[in-house]
């Protein structure tokens, strides 16, 4: 395993260490499930730490949507 970095992430690079849709990746993150910064009103940064964590938390798909 790598060491973890502060590195700040795109949506896109996220989601491919991560092996998932990059509209996959919003959806966690516009829930909570995944930890970012929002820069603006559209775009994301992804730090390598929130990816780890979610790796070591063992989720590996989205949380269903709430009604």
């Amino acid at each position: 395993m790598s060491p973890m970095s502060d590195e700040l992430l795109t949506v896109e690079q996220a989601a491919k260490k991560l092996q998932m849709h990059v509209a996959t990746v919003r959806r966690m993150l516009r829930n909570g499930q995944l930890s970012g910064l929002k820069l603006g009103a559209k775009e994301w940064r992804v730090p390598d730490r929130a990816i780890q964590d979610l790796i070591d938390a063992g989720i590996t798909r989205p949380l269903p949507k709430s009604e």
